[in-house]
């Protein structure tokens, strides 16, 4: 293998003249450097990243830590999705950038995240981002040494610079639109009560009835879901949360359901009472997974996730730390997606609809 002194007797120059070359850090006259260039050229030499590093402080390296590689691809509930959205978007922002991503995996094993870590510390990375499977609070060990950490779809009580989606604004956004086309009666099918996210989403649901100057019903708001995923359990739920609603007095026209993966749940049993989409109820979902969304019959009303948005965020943040042009509050930056207004939201039908055990009735 070709070394600096090769070169440099190839070009008829000194050794310092090539490192000059190679780094950039003192001019250099264009036919010596055009001489330098054919001889590394010419002898196929390749620079030492790790000698640079060691003179820079500089390697061009970004570390990134997530679970989508290990994700079962048999897996129903999509749940690894959100992570490999969110590494496309670092990485399409990094790449743009001239910086190099190396991803690790946890394989499914939380316990070693704090490995991966120092691992990425140990090969001299400029920062690290780390990309939780879904919105939560998270707890990592401290970096060593100067190194940037940003956290991806996720925060921690530390107030570690974090990117995390607007769950609140997204349902909101949703409802609002919901009431705009005449629905007053919307039920809401959250998700686990122990997210983040159905905590926020909830606060979006009543401030958009507030704003609209419609009273919030409790009975309107069921938690149908389960965490971790349980096809069983969220079948269950989800039949009595349905029958809860929809048994009420005065029912709802309109329903919102925790994610897509439940709606698609809900079509069916909707169906399997009787009930014609969107003509005799309306139903929205959460996430914007396309390949569920825009494969429904009708196709699915939904809020989006912005995931790719919260990668290239999370890329632009930790870059802007490393150049030392950024500073964070503690406080996560929320980004806003969009709504997905697709044909399972229509208004309200204009006669009253009962559901019993033998179907659809009329009144």
């Amino acid at each position: 293998m070709s070394t600096i002194y090769d070169v440099a007797r190839a070009a008829n120059v000194s050794p310092k003249t090539v490192s000059r070359v190679l780094n950039g850090d003192a001019p250099v006259g264009r036919e010596t450097r055009r001489a330098v260039e054919k001889a590394m050229a010419e002898l196929g030499y390749v620079p030492s990243s790790a000698a640079r590093t060691m003179r820079s402080n500089r390697s061009g390296l970004i570390g990134l830590v997530t679970g989508a590689i290990s994700l079962n691809p048999e897996q129903p509930s999509l749940s690894g999705l959100p992570d490999l959205f969110i590494v496309q978007g670092v990485q399409k922002s990094l790449e743009a950038a001239g910086m190099t991503l190396l991803i690790s995996d946890t394989g499914g094993n939380a316990d070693r995240v704090p490995s991966l870590l120092r691992t990425f510390v140990q090969h001299r990375v400029e920062g690290i981002i780390f990309v939780a499977d879904y919105h939560k609070q998270v707890k990592l060990p401290p970096l060593p040494g100067e190194t940037k950490l940003v956290l991806a779809n996720c925060f921690d009580a530390a107030g570690t610079p974090a990117i995390v989606p607007d769950d609140m604004q997204g349902q909101r956004q949703l409802v609002r639109r919901m009431i705009g086309e005449g629905h007053r009666r919307i039920a809401y099918l959250t998700l686990s009560r122990s997210l983040v996210a159905t905590g926020l989403r909830t606060e979006g649901y009543r401030a958009a009835l507030e704003e609209a100057g419609l009273a919030f019903d409790p009975a309107l708001v069921i938690e149908a879901d389960v965490t971790p995923p349980d096809p069983e359990a969220e079948e269950r739920l989800l039949t009595r949360a349905l029958d809860q609603v929809l048994a009420l007095s005065d029912p709802p026209t309109a329903i919102c359901l925790g994610n897509d993966r439940m709606a698609v749940r809900a079509y069916g049993l909707l169906r399997s009472r009787g009930l014609e989409l969107p003509r005799d109820i309306s139903v929205a979902g959460f996430d914007d997974y396309r390949a569920i969304a825009e494969s429904l019959y009708p196709k699915l009303t939904t809020a989006e996730l912005p995931y790719a948005q919260i990668g290239a965020r999370a890329a632009e943040t930790l870059l802007a730390l490393i150049r030392g042009e950024a500073h964070s509050d503690g406080t996560p930056e929320r980004v806003r997606g969009r709504i997905a207004w697709r044909d399972s939201v229509q208004p309200p039908p204009a006669t009253s609809i009962t559901i019993s055990s033998h179907g659809r009735k009329t009144e």
